[in-house]
Order: structure tokens, then sequence, then C-alpha cells
């Protein structure tokens, strides 16, 4: 009879969450603000800014499954993953604030310095991203302790989103002094030392437990193999491409449906907060409620199964809003929070399934590649969110968008398509990938088992 693995601690789920909360500073400001930071305060154009997202791309291919192989293959007394929340902490969260240094430049220098600083810092979210998400593959054997861990860090990690969203628009306001240069500036220096000292707290308060069962010295070659014979991962990576496209493009004209389309003018509506603020501070806290009722879901139904469903409701929610009229903001809202809650408990379940799929790997080719897994996972992911930013670029350009002058028709209903119709056609194409997910419940419990077996004889 097989051992029955140790629970971890509050604390240890807790200081892993707080790692995705570091991410969240910088990663939902870039979903939500990046875009309308290039195009109507850095002064960018939308088409050079959607072309820009998808060629910085171009070094994530290379870059993520090599830093997957790299902290898989990494050997240190902190583990394989740990050490690089610790190494990369400080020049992630000063790269980030490079970003929005604004410097004084021409036209085709800003563009260069956009390149520039954009893909160091995507270099940088590769670095420490990858080891932090393959560190929840290891931290314990148990699925169900990897789904209470998962739905911790999501909770952590759309909290991060929340702040975002409550106090990116306030503090650039407040800091800024009427200055959006500035206060965009002051606002990410303050998030870069956050951001660090979490990563830090991560670092010392979290543990590497669960040891490779099979070869530790194949090569990058079968690596490569194995990860492509893994059918449940292959699934799980085009499903992360049209999630993320989903969520990069309606992230990403947020702020311009609000501003162009609503007629949001910047003036409080609720305490500090202005219209498109307060939209987007509501979602995020129906979205964290709906990640910490993922244990509720989770207890009832497979992963598979609340995949499907859950994300075709969202998709549905999304769809709803091109009905909804520009004056009725109340039932946008409704809307808005409702897609949500639903859709709050998918992205914790997904990252669970990322580490069955590890797993499944372990026990099918008898090497695991934890790192390699969630870094190819990753590139999944950055593959969608450059293309939604792309499509949102191009897009905006195609219909005519002019920053900070009075709309169009044509750009106006470009903008309420970006965010209704696209980003549901992009839900709806995920819903249709999970159905070829082979990983059922059942099984994974039984590759659970086969492995702690399988340590226990060696």
């Amino acid at each position: 009879m097989t051992p029955t693995p140790e629970p971890l601690s509050f604390k240890e789920k807790f200081a892993y969450g707080l790692g995705d909360t570091a991410s969240n500073f910088f990663f939902q400001t870039f979903n939500i603000f990046l875009i309308y930071y290039y195009t109507d305060v850095f002064g960018l154009a939308a088409s050079a800014v959607g072309t820009m997202f998808i060629f910085t791309r171009i070094f994530d291919a290379i870059t993520d499954p090599l830093m997957g192989m790299l902290a898989d293959r990494t050997k240190t007394r902190w583990g394989k993953y740990r050490p690089y929340l610790l190494w990369i902490a400080v020049p992630y969260g000063v790269l980030g604030y490079l970003m929005f240094m604004n410097p004084e430049l021409s036209d085709s220098g800003k563009l260069v310095y956009a390149y520039l600083t954009y893909s160091a810092m995507m270099l940088a979210y590769t670095a420490i991203n990858i080891p932090y998400s393959a560190l929840m593959g290891v931290m314990s054997p148990s699925t169900v302790e990897r789904t209470s861990l998962s739905t911790f860090r999501f909770v952590c990690a759309f909290g991060g989103g929340l702040l975002v969203a409550m106090l990116v628009t306030p503090l650039k306001n407040l800091l800024g002094g009427g200055s959006e240069v500035r206060g965009f500036q002051w606002t990410m220096a303050i998030f870069a030392v956050i951001s660090i000292s979490m990563f830090l707290f991560t670092f010392w308060n979290t543990r590497e437990r669960v040891l490779a069962s099979g070869d530790e010295q194949s090569n990058l070659k079968q690596d490569l193999g194995f990860l492509l014979r893994n059918r449940a991962w292959v699934v799980l990576f085009f499903v992360a491409i049209f999630t993320l496209t989903n969520v990069a493009v309606r992230n990403g004209v947020t702020v311009y449906f609000f501003k162009y389309f609503v007629g949001d003018d910047g003036h409080r509506v609720f305490l500090f907060f202005d219209q498109t603020a307060l939209f987007m501070t509501s979602g995020m806290l129906a979205m964290i409620l709906g990640v910490a009722s993922t244990p509720f879901f989770t207890r009832r139904w497979g992963k598979r199964e609340l995949m499907i469903v859950l994300s075709l409701f969202n998709a549905l929610s999304m769809l709803a809003f091109y009905y909804v009229p520009r004056d009725q903001v109340a039932l946008m809202y409704v809307i808005n929070i409702t897609g949500t809650f639903i859709v709050g408990p998918t992205p914790a379940i997904v990252w669970a399934m990322y580490a069955d799929a590890a797993d499944y790997g372990d026990w099918k080719f008898h090497r695991r590649t934890t790192a390699l897994i969630f870094s190819a996972a990753q590139f999944g992911q950055k593959m969608g969110l450059a293309l939604g930013g792309s499509v949102a670029g191009w897009c905006l350009a195609y219909f005519g968008y002019v920053a900070n002058v009075e709309q169009t028709a044509r750009s106006l209903g470009g903008i309420r398509i970006l965010f209704t119709a696209a980003p549901a056609t992009f839900a709806l194409l995920s819903v249709a990938m999970m159905a070829f997910y082979p990983l059922k419940e059942s099984m994974v419990k039984q590759i659970e088992l086969d492995l702690a077996a399988r340590k226990a004889t060696t």
C-alpha cells in the first residue's frame, strides 16, 4: 500500500499563490493597458503595435522550451525550479518598469525602444514564470493537493489582477498630476517593488518534494519527442492558444470600448473609480469568487467536463454583449459579473491539468519533464496573447481607429466586435479542442497510484 502524501500547509499554498500575484502586477497591466499605453500615451501606431506583438514572439518560440529544458536539468540545494525565483526577481521588476519610462525619442526610436524593452521583459517573464509554474507540479504528488494549490494560485493571481483593475487608472491620475506619462511611470515603479518582494517571499516559503521516477539522462530530442506524443499536453497547448487569444483581444480593447463606445470621460462614478475601472474591478471580483469556488465544482464533476461547460457559458456571455445598447451600462455589469464568475474556476482547473499531463508523461514514458511541459504550455499562452494583441492592433487600424479623437461609426463598430464576438469565437474554439482531452478523472487517479507504487519500489 502506497503512503498518502502529506497535505500542504496553508502558508505554503498562500506563498506559492503570491508568486502569481507578483506576475500579474505586470501581466494584467499588459493585458489591459499596454495597447492603450503604446497608442494613446507613447504615440505608436496601432498597426505597428500589432506587428510588434507577433515579431517579439519569435524569441519565445526559442526561449520557452529552452527555459523548460534548462529548469528540468537545474540542480541546486534549493531544487530545480525555486532558484529562478531568487535569481530573476529583480531583473523582472526592473525591466517591467523600463517599459513605461517613455523616453524622449523620435517615432522610429520609440518603436525600437518598445521592441527592445518588451522583448527583454518577455525573456525575464519566461525565465521566472516557467520555473514558477513547474514548481506546482513538484510541491506535491497528489492531484487533489495540486488542484487546491492551483486554486490558491489563481485566487492570488486574480487578486493581483483586481489590484491592477482597481489601481492603475486612479494611481496614474493621482501620481501623474495630469500627465499620463508620469502617472504610468510611478505606478509601474510601485508594482515593480511589490512584485520583487512577492517573488522572494514565494522562494523562501515553498519546497520541492516530487522527484522524477525515470531516466534523468535523456536528451533534448527525446524530451521533445515525449512532449509531442503526450496527447493531453497537445490538446491543452491549443486550448491555451485559443483561450489567451480570447483574453488578449477582449482585455486589449476594454479601455477603448469604454472610452469611445460607452463614453467614459474619466470622471468618478463610485468612490475613486471611473466607469472603466469600476467595470474591470467588479469583473475581477467576480472572477476571484469563481476561482475560490473551484473546489465546489471539482468535487462534483471532472476537470474535462467543467472546462467544456464553463468555457461555453463564458463564450455566450461575451457574445451577449454585442446586443447590449451603449447606454445600458447596468446590464453590461450584470452580464460581465455573471460571465467572469462562471469562467473563474477554469484557470485553476487547466493548470492542474498541466500537472496531470506531467504525471501522464512520467507514467507513460518514464521521464518527468515538468518544466518543459509547463514551458511549452506557457509558450502556447504567450502565442495566444501575441495573436490576440496583434488581432486587436491590426483590426483597430483596419477599422480606422485614430487615437484621442471622436471615432467614426466604422471604428466604433470595430471596437464593439473586438470586445464581444471576436473573443467569443476564440472561446468556442477552445471548447471544441477540450472535447479531445484524453485524461478522465478515473485515469488520473490510477496514474497517481501507479507512480506512487513505482517510486516506493525504487
